[in-house]
């Protein structure tokens, strides 16, 4: 329900409306706490993936507190372009931007092992993605035929299960210590379950900031928990502020810049995910907080907005930025649609990503603590994904598409091996998972003919949709 204390109606629907700022800076923080989580993370779990340590003792701590720092800034730099807008880029609404999480299976087999010589090519591949992401908002409008709920439902719910393997690794101990005796420990999985357990506990049985913030609080929660049980010591906390400067300015090309075609083509079909994601939370935005459809205008702007933050945040080692959905709900939920309230939400995260001391903090987080609100999030994008699923008719058509999609694209991305002598660029591409469920969803949904549509399931479910035999012949004669 709207709060009335901060305008009237009329004026909380307006995107150029601005209550002042004795309330919009908090109601600004408000977005940033809501989303905060959320946008660091894919950057930890990218430097995990390529070998860098995660202990206050590691030699990799400049990289990692880097990559979070630009995480912030860059979620910051790109929500400014959709709330201030420059020329055509931009929606001029109250679109919060961050770290994406979709494009997690493409970049973590880019550097998989490979620690600072992988980001080369990851970056490369942000910057071209970011660019073709952006010319993807002159004609986004027109794609939608082609990603119904079958395919956008199908693909959401595939990047939450390409990625459920990794809160699990993290919450037993990381995935260094695979194999170690102190990997699945009781100890380990004690933090994430009191993360879990307070998050669940915020979320359901409180209102308000608590509510939003559930995970932040969690994952506090967890990090003094781990101190108190000896997993973090107060000497590692004060190190880590200590050895992180008080300011710093992004570096160009920090990583150096490699054109890899694997990169590149991975990209730039995520991008097709991404730029449908933010028309969805376009729409929701004008529906939840102004009562109204989003125009052309608005659609478009977001989605250059999208592309050409992203390919920034790649030339300083930032990665692919794309609207938030959590904030669209609280967008919906607070009635306050003031894009400048946005503004004030974006120049925090810009501070904050200057100041490496505020990564360095981030940075100490017990891998164990992180894992558990990993699960969660990554959970809810699972959910979140089946929710999709549910618009879906589920006829003989729909569900083969599904099936097939589904199964192969999982199939590869459970078991690489596979496709060991195929050259790296297919293999990096298709072991992936999602991107051959998604290439494969959106082909058949393209081809296969309607005339499937009113037929029964019958026949693919084996029984399993609670039909006798009876009622499918009373369907196949339908």
């Amino acid at each position: 329900m709207a709060d009335t204390s901060i305008g009237t109606p009329e004026q909380l629907r307006d995107p150029n409306y601005f209550p002042g700022l004795a309330k919009g800076i908090p109601l600004g923080i408000q977005h940033v706490l809501a989303m905060f989580v959320s946008n660091v993370t894919p950057a930890i779990i990218v430097a995990g993936a390529a070998g860098f340590g995660f202990g206050s003792g590691s030699a990799d701590f400049p990289e990692l507190l880097y990559l979070i720092q630009m995480s912030m800034l860059f979620a910051g730099v790109a929500t400014l372009l959709q709330t201030i807008t420059l020329g055509p880029v931009g929606a001029a609404l109250p679109i919060v931007q961050g770290t994406s999480f979709a494009f997690l299976p493409i970049m973590i087999p880019l550097v998989a092992g490979k620690g600072v010589d992988g980001l080369a090519a990851l970056f490369g591949g942000v910057i071209v993605g970011g660019i073709f992401h952006a010319f993807i908002g002159t004609f986004v409008g027109k794609l939608r035929f082609a990603l119904p709920p079958l395919v956008t439902g199908l693909v959401v719910t595939m990047i939450g299960l390409a990625l459920v393997k990794v809160g699990i690794q993290y919450a037993a101990g990381g995935v260094p210590a695979i194999g170690t005796p102190e990997y699945g420990s009781l100890l380990n999985w004690s933090a994430a379950i009191v993360v879990i357990v307070v998050t669940l506990g915020l979320k359901f049985f409180t209102k308000g900031m608590l509510s939003i913030s559930a995970v932040l609080i969690g994952l506090i929660v967890g990090y003094v928990y781990a101190i108190a049980v000896g997993m973090l010591s107060l000497d590692a906390i004060t190190g880590s502020w200590a050895n992180s400067a008080a300011f710093a300015l992004p570096q160009p090309f920090k990583y150096g810049f490699e054109f890899s075609i694997a990169a590149v083509i991975g990209f730039c079909l995520m991008a097709f995910i991404s730029a449908i994601e933010t028309v969805g939370d376009v729409s929701g935005i004008t529906k939840g907080g102004a009562g109204r459809e989003a125009t052309a205008e608005e659609v478009t702007g977001a989605t250059y907005a999208d592309g050409f933050g992203t390919a920034l945040a790649g030339i300083f080692g930032g990665f692919p930025n794309t609207s938030f959905s959590q904030n669209v709900g609280l967008i919906a939920m607070t009635g306050v649609m003031s894009r400048h309230v946005v503004t004030c939400g974006a120049i925090f995260l810009i501070i904050c990503g200057l100041v490496p001391k505020v990564g360095g903090v981030i940075r100490t987080v017990p891998i164990e603590v992180l894992g558990g609100g990993v699960i969660v999030m990554f959970g809810m994008v699972v959910a979140a994904g089946i929710s999709m699923l549910s618009d879906v008719h589920w006829n003989r058509r729909n569900m083969v598409i599904f099936a097939i999609s589904l199964s192969l694209g999982l199939g590869l991305q459970l078991e690489p091996g596979a496709l060991q002598h195929l050259p790296e660029t297919a293999r990096v591409l298709l072991t992936s998972g999602l991107l051959p469920a998604a290439f494969l969803a959106i082909v058949l949904n393209l081809v296969l003919p309607e005339e499937l549509t009113d037929e029964s399931t019958e026949e693919v479910s084996g029984g399993m949709s609670g039909h006798g035999e009876g009622s499918y012949a009373k369907d196949s004669r339908a």
